[in-house]
Protein backbone atom coordinates (compact mmCIF):
# COMPACT_ATOMS: atom_id res chain seq x y z
CA UNK A 1 0.00 0.00 0.00
CA UNK A 2 2.28 2.69 0.93
CA UNK A 3 6.18 2.26 1.02
CA UNK A 4 9.09 4.14 1.83
CA UNK A 5 12.15 3.00 -0.13
CA UNK A 6 15.90 4.42 1.34
CA UNK A 7 14.53 7.32 2.39
CA UNK A 8 16.58 10.22 3.61
CA UNK A 9 15.72 13.77 4.97
CA UNK A 10 18.07 16.81 5.62
CA UNK A 11 17.50 20.08 6.66
CA UNK A 12 20.94 21.89 5.76
CA UNK A 13 23.82 20.27 7.80
CA UNK A 14 21.13 18.41 10.22
CA UNK A 15 20.31 14.56 9.01
CA UNK A 16 16.82 14.13 10.04
CA UNK A 17 16.16 10.54 8.53
CA UNK A 18 18.98 8.06 7.27
CA UNK A 19 17.76 5.08 5.31
CA UNK A 20 14.59 4.57 6.20
CA UNK A 21 12.66 1.44 4.63
CA UNK A 22 8.73 1.28 5.89
CA UNK A 23 5.84 -1.16 3.99
CA UNK A 24 2.37 0.07 5.30
CA UNK A 25 -0.30 -3.24 3.79
CA UNK A 26 -3.70 -2.36 2.78
CA UNK A 27 -5.82 -2.27 5.88
CA UNK A 28 -3.28 -1.99 8.22
CA UNK A 29 -2.80 0.26 11.29
CA UNK A 30 0.71 0.92 11.29
CA UNK A 31 2.25 3.21 14.04
CA UNK A 32 5.47 5.20 13.76
CA UNK A 33 7.17 5.22 18.04
CA UNK A 34 9.80 7.07 19.36
CA UNK A 35 10.57 10.14 21.89
CA UNK A 36 10.70 13.98 20.84
CA UNK A 37 12.82 14.44 17.90
CA UNK A 38 13.55 11.25 16.77
CA UNK A 39 12.24 11.30 13.42
CA UNK A 40 8.64 9.96 13.06
CA UNK A 41 7.44 13.10 11.83
CA UNK A 42 9.22 13.96 9.27
CA UNK A 43 8.21 10.64 8.36
CA UNK A 44 4.46 11.11 8.38
CA UNK A 45 5.14 14.49 6.94
CA UNK A 46 7.29 12.89 3.75
CA UNK A 47 4.16 10.40 3.11
CA UNK A 48 1.75 13.22 2.93
CA UNK A 49 3.47 15.16 0.48
CA UNK A 50 4.49 17.96 2.96
CA UNK A 51 8.16 17.51 2.88
CA UNK A 52 10.03 16.14 -0.22
CA UNK A 53 12.73 13.60 0.56
CA UNK A 54 16.53 14.34 -0.39
CA UNK A 55 16.94 10.85 -0.96
CA UNK A 56 14.79 7.61 -1.63
CA UNK A 57 11.48 7.05 -3.21
CA UNK A 58 7.36 7.21 -1.87
CA UNK A 59 5.36 4.42 -3.49
CA UNK A 60 1.38 4.04 -2.78
CA UNK A 61 0.16 0.82 -4.27
CA UNK A 62 3.21 0.79 -7.01
CA UNK A 63 3.01 4.14 -8.09
CA UNK A 64 5.63 6.24 -7.01
CA UNK A 65 4.05 9.68 -5.52
CA UNK A 66 8.13 11.32 -4.26
CA UNK A 67 6.43 14.32 -6.55
CA UNK A 68 2.85 14.45 -6.37
CA UNK A 69 1.37 17.34 -4.69
CA UNK A 70 -0.15 16.86 -0.97
CA UNK A 71 -3.70 17.59 -2.38
CA UNK A 72 -3.02 14.70 -5.41
CA UNK A 73 -2.19 11.82 -3.34
CA UNK A 74 -5.62 11.11 -1.87
CA UNK A 75 -4.17 10.58 1.97
CA UNK A 76 -6.35 12.27 4.83
CA UNK A 77 -4.72 14.03 7.54
CA UNK A 78 -5.25 14.10 10.90
CA UNK A 79 -2.64 17.14 13.10
CA UNK A 80 -1.99 17.00 16.47
CA UNK A 81 -3.74 20.53 17.29
CA UNK A 82 -6.41 18.93 14.91
CA UNK A 83 -6.02 22.24 12.85
CA UNK A 84 -9.91 22.87 12.41
CA UNK A 85 -11.16 26.55 11.67
CA UNK A 86 -12.64 27.34 15.34
CA UNK A 87 -15.32 29.85 13.97
CA UNK A 88 -16.67 27.57 10.84
CA UNK A 89 -19.80 24.56 12.36
CA UNK A 90 -18.82 21.65 12.60
CA UNK A 91 -21.11 20.75 9.64
CA UNK A 92 -18.50 23.03 7.27
CA UNK A 93 -15.30 21.84 8.84
CA UNK A 94 -16.31 18.85 8.03
CA UNK A 95 -17.72 19.85 4.32
CA UNK A 96 -14.62 21.49 3.72
CA UNK A 97 -12.65 19.35 1.79
CA UNK A 98 -15.84 18.15 -0.56
CA UNK A 99 -15.90 21.58 -1.37
CA UNK A 100 -12.75 21.86 -2.56
CA UNK A 101 -13.68 19.23 -4.46
CA UNK A 102 -16.64 20.57 -5.78
CA UNK A 103 -19.16 18.01 -5.12
CA UNK A 104 -22.94 19.09 -5.23
CA UNK A 105 -24.59 20.29 -2.14
CA UNK A 106 -26.58 17.32 -1.92
CA UNK A 107 -23.63 14.78 -2.40
CA UNK A 108 -21.74 17.16 0.28
CA UNK A 109 -24.41 16.56 2.67
CA UNK A 110 -25.22 13.11 2.32
CA UNK A 111 -21.36 12.34 2.82
CA UNK A 112 -21.26 14.84 5.68
CA UNK A 113 -24.17 12.67 7.60
CA UNK A 114 -22.94 9.60 7.28
CA UNK A 115 -19.32 10.11 8.78
CA UNK A 116 -21.03 12.39 11.13
CA UNK A 117 -22.99 9.25 12.36
CA UNK A 118 -19.81 7.23 12.58
CA UNK A 119 -18.00 8.90 14.43
CA UNK A 120 -21.17 9.68 17.00
CA UNK A 121 -21.09 13.86 15.96
CA UNK A 122 -25.21 14.87 16.29
CA UNK A 123 -26.91 17.15 14.04
CA UNK A 124 -26.69 19.72 17.03
CA UNK A 125 -23.26 19.17 17.08
CA UNK A 126 -22.84 19.57 13.86
CA UNK A 127 -24.56 23.15 13.81
CA UNK A 128 -22.28 24.28 16.34
CA UNK A 129 -19.21 25.80 16.07
CA UNK A 130 -15.96 24.37 16.77
CA UNK A 131 -14.91 26.39 19.62
CA UNK A 132 -17.78 25.33 21.15
CA UNK A 133 -17.11 21.47 21.40
CA UNK A 134 -14.84 19.42 24.05
CA UNK A 135 -11.27 18.16 23.01
CA UNK A 136 -12.73 14.39 22.16
CA UNK A 137 -15.58 16.14 19.94
CA UNK A 138 -12.82 18.32 18.41
CA UNK A 139 -10.79 15.11 17.94
CA UNK A 140 -14.00 13.42 16.39
CA UNK A 141 -14.75 16.09 14.17
CA UNK A 142 -10.75 16.29 12.56
CA UNK A 143 -11.30 12.60 12.02
CA UNK A 144 -14.30 12.72 10.33
CA UNK A 145 -13.09 15.42 8.04
CA UNK A 146 -9.94 13.81 7.22
CA UNK A 147 -12.26 10.51 6.24
CA UNK A 148 -15.06 11.90 4.16
CA UNK A 149 -13.11 12.30 0.91
CA UNK A 150 -12.63 8.60 1.04
CA UNK A 151 -9.10 8.89 1.55
CA UNK A 152 -6.84 5.68 0.78
CA UNK A 153 -4.69 6.69 3.93
CA UNK A 154 -5.17 8.38 6.96
CA UNK A 155 -2.22 9.88 8.54
CA UNK A 156 -2.43 10.79 12.48
CA UNK A 157 0.06 12.74 14.35
CA UNK A 158 -0.42 12.69 17.99
CA UNK A 159 -3.77 13.10 18.05
CA UNK A 160 -4.94 12.25 21.59
CA UNK A 161 -1.45 13.83 23.05
CA UNK A 162 -3.77 17.38 24.03
CA UNK A 163 -6.42 14.63 26.12
CA UNK A 164 -6.57 14.36 29.78
CA UNK A 165 -5.01 10.38 30.47
CA UNK A 166 -9.10 8.87 31.11
CA UNK A 167 -10.19 10.81 27.64
CA UNK A 168 -7.49 9.43 25.94
CA UNK A 169 -8.32 5.75 26.82
CA UNK A 170 -11.72 6.05 25.93
CA UNK A 171 -11.25 7.92 22.46
CA UNK A 172 -7.79 5.50 22.11
CA UNK A 173 -10.33 2.83 22.08
CA UNK A 174 -12.93 4.23 19.68
CA UNK A 175 -10.10 5.25 17.17
CA UNK A 176 -9.05 1.57 16.70
CA UNK A 177 -12.77 0.41 16.64
CA UNK A 178 -13.59 3.10 13.92
CA UNK A 179 -9.98 1.66 12.14
CA UNK A 180 -11.40 -1.79 12.08
CA UNK A 181 -14.97 -0.85 11.15
CA UNK A 182 -13.79 1.61 7.73
CA UNK A 183 -11.00 -1.04 7.23
CA UNK A 184 -8.63 2.10 6.41
CA UNK A 185 -5.17 2.04 6.14
CA UNK A 186 -3.86 3.91 9.01
CA UNK A 187 -0.55 5.61 9.87
CA UNK A 188 0.25 6.65 13.62
CA UNK A 189 2.63 9.02 15.29
CA UNK A 190 3.15 8.93 18.60
CA UNK A 191 5.68 8.83 22.04
CA UNK A 192 3.24 6.77 23.95
CA UNK A 193 4.26 3.15 24.28
CA UNK A 194 0.88 1.87 25.41
CA UNK A 195 -0.82 3.80 22.90
CA UNK A 196 1.46 1.95 20.56
CA UNK A 197 0.92 -1.20 21.73
CA UNK A 198 -2.78 -1.38 22.07
CA UNK A 199 -3.66 -0.03 18.88
CA UNK A 200 -0.99 -1.20 16.39
CA UNK A 201 -0.93 -3.93 13.92
CA UNK A 202 2.93 -3.31 13.26
CA UNK A 203 5.01 -0.52 14.78
CA UNK A 204 8.44 1.10 13.96
CA UNK A 205 10.60 2.35 16.71
CA UNK A 206 12.24 5.64 15.71
CA UNK A 207 15.63 6.61 17.32
CA UNK A 208 17.88 9.69 16.11
CA UNK A 209 16.48 9.68 12.54
CA UNK A 210 16.82 5.51 11.92
CA UNK A 211 14.61 2.82 12.67
CA UNK A 212 15.41 0.56 15.19
CA UNK A 213 12.99 -2.33 14.75
CA UNK A 214 9.75 -2.83 12.96
CA UNK A 215 7.59 -5.72 14.47
CA UNK A 216 4.27 -6.56 16.11
CA UNK A 217 3.29 -5.23 19.48
CA UNK A 218 4.03 -8.90 21.12
CA UNK A 219 7.92 -8.82 18.91
CA UNK A 220 8.64 -5.17 19.96
CA UNK A 221 7.43 -6.00 23.82
CA UNK A 222 9.29 -9.39 24.10
CA UNK A 223 12.05 -9.51 21.69
CA UNK A 224 13.65 -6.24 21.81
CA UNK A 225 16.15 -6.09 19.02
CA UNK A 226 18.54 -3.34 20.76
CA UNK A 227 18.99 -1.70 23.95
CA UNK A 228 17.47 1.20 22.84
CA UNK A 229 13.93 -0.19 22.16
CA UNK A 230 14.40 -2.41 25.49
CA UNK A 231 14.32 0.14 27.56
CA UNK A 232 12.42 2.33 25.84
CA UNK A 233 9.68 0.52 25.40
CA UNK A 234 7.22 -0.25 28.92
CA UNK A 235 9.20 -0.83 32.26
CA UNK A 236 12.01 -3.09 32.92
CA UNK A 237 15.39 -4.06 35.22
CA UNK A 238 18.69 -3.88 34.09
CA UNK A 239 20.23 -6.49 36.32
CA UNK A 240 23.35 -5.78 38.75
CA UNK A 241 26.56 -7.66 37.76
CA UNK A 242 26.42 -8.97 41.70
CA UNK A 243 22.92 -10.45 40.49
CA UNK A 244 24.26 -12.26 37.19
CA UNK A 245 27.24 -13.73 39.23
CA UNK A 246 24.49 -15.14 41.27
CA UNK A 247 22.83 -16.20 38.58
CA UNK A 248 26.11 -18.21 37.15
CA UNK A 249 27.05 -19.24 39.99
CA UNK A 250 23.54 -21.11 39.44
CA UNK A 251 24.70 -22.41 36.17
CA UNK A 252 23.22 -19.51 33.88
CA UNK A 253 26.70 -19.34 31.74
CA UNK A 254 25.73 -15.00 31.72
CA UNK A 255 28.54 -12.97 29.86
CA UNK A 256 29.94 -10.22 32.07
CA UNK A 257 30.37 -7.92 29.43
CA UNK A 258 26.68 -7.92 28.34
CA UNK A 259 23.90 -5.98 29.35
CA UNK A 260 20.99 -8.10 31.13
CA UNK A 261 17.35 -7.03 31.43
CA UNK A 262 14.30 -8.66 32.26
CA UNK A 263 10.67 -7.12 32.68
CA UNK A 264 8.46 -6.65 35.36
CA UNK A 265 6.42 -8.92 35.06
CA UNK A 266 8.68 -12.26 34.61
CA UNK A 267 9.80 -11.90 38.30
CA UNK A 268 8.05 -14.07 40.70
CA UNK A 269 7.65 -13.24 44.26
CA UNK A 270 7.60 -16.16 47.05
CA UNK A 271 6.69 -18.59 44.10
CA UNK A 272 9.66 -20.87 43.14
CA UNK A 273 7.47 -22.85 40.99
CA UNK A 274 8.24 -21.17 37.81
CA UNK A 275 11.89 -22.47 38.11
CA UNK A 276 15.31 -20.52 36.97
CA UNK A 277 16.68 -18.68 39.98
CA UNK A 278 15.77 -18.18 43.45
CA UNK A 279 17.17 -14.91 45.51
CA UNK A 280 16.27 -13.39 48.84
CA UNK A 281 15.35 -9.75 48.71
CA UNK A 282 13.29 -6.79 50.72
CA UNK A 283 10.20 -4.89 50.02
CA UNK A 284 11.20 -1.51 49.49
CA UNK A 285 7.67 -0.04 48.79
CA UNK A 286 4.34 -1.10 47.01
CA UNK A 287 1.83 0.73 44.97
CA UNK A 288 -1.45 -0.50 44.52
CA UNK A 289 -3.28 -0.09 41.22
CA UNK A 290 -6.17 -2.47 42.03
CA UNK A 291 -5.57 -5.09 39.28
CA UNK A 292 -1.71 -5.78 39.68
CA UNK A 293 0.65 -4.64 42.62
CA UNK A 294 3.92 -2.84 41.54
CA UNK A 295 6.45 -3.77 44.58
CA UNK A 296 10.22 -2.39 44.67
CA UNK A 297 12.06 -5.28 46.04
CA UNK A 298 15.80 -4.73 47.36
CA UNK A 299 17.92 -7.80 46.13
CA UNK A 300 21.68 -7.95 45.54
CA UNK A 301 21.93 -3.86 46.22
CA UNK A 302 20.27 -3.07 43.50
CA UNK A 303 16.46 -2.20 43.45
CA UNK A 304 14.33 -4.55 41.11
CA UNK A 305 10.42 -3.33 40.21
CA UNK A 306 7.91 -6.56 40.15
CA UNK A 307 4.68 -6.20 39.27
CA UNK A 308 2.31 -8.97 40.56
CA UNK A 309 -1.59 -9.77 39.63
CA UNK A 310 -3.50 -9.04 42.71
CA UNK A 311 -5.04 -12.16 43.98
CA UNK A 312 -6.50 -10.61 46.91
CA UNK A 313 -4.50 -11.82 49.29
CA UNK A 314 -2.66 -9.68 51.77
CA UNK A 315 0.02 -6.89 50.07
CA UNK A 316 3.41 -7.85 51.11
CA UNK A 317 4.41 -4.81 53.67
CA UNK A 318 7.41 -2.74 53.44
CA UNK A 319 9.90 -4.35 55.11
CA UNK A 320 9.31 -7.93 54.68
CA UNK A 321 11.60 -10.40 53.55
CA UNK A 322 10.54 -12.57 50.14
CA UNK A 323 11.95 -14.93 47.77
CA UNK A 324 12.53 -13.91 43.87
CA UNK A 325 12.30 -16.29 41.09
CA UNK A 326 12.55 -15.94 37.49
CA UNK A 327 14.18 -17.92 34.51
CA UNK A 328 17.17 -17.04 32.38
CA UNK A 329 15.41 -17.49 29.31
CA UNK A 330 13.04 -14.40 29.86
CA UNK A 331 16.18 -12.42 30.33
CA UNK A 332 16.54 -10.04 27.30
CA UNK A 333 20.41 -9.73 26.45
CA UNK A 334 22.23 -7.07 24.87
CA UNK A 335 26.65 -6.94 23.91
CA UNK A 336 28.03 -3.59 24.52
CA UNK A 337 26.90 -2.23 20.81
CA UNK A 338 23.56 -2.33 22.11
CA UNK A 339 22.49 -5.18 19.96
CA UNK A 340 20.87 -8.08 20.98
CA UNK A 341 23.50 -10.88 22.02
CA UNK A 342 23.27 -14.49 21.58
CA UNK A 343 22.95 -16.25 24.20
Amino acid sequence: MIRLNDIGVTFGDFKALEHINVHVKEGEFYTFLGPSGCGKTTTLRTITGFIKPSEGKVFMKDRDITDVPIEKRNIGIVFQSYALFPTMTVYDNIAFGLKIQKLSKAEIKKRVARIAQKVELSDEQLAKAVAQLSGGQQQRVAIARALVTNPSVICLDEPLSNLDAKLRVQLRNELKAMQKEFGITTIYVTHDQEEALTLSDTISVFNKGVIEQTGSPNEIYNHSRTEFVCNFIGDINRLSDGIVSRMNASGAGLSPENHHYIRLERIHVNDASKGGVTLSGTVESMEYYGLYIKYTISCEGQSLKVIEKNDGERPYEKGETVSLSFSPDDLMIYGPDGREAQR
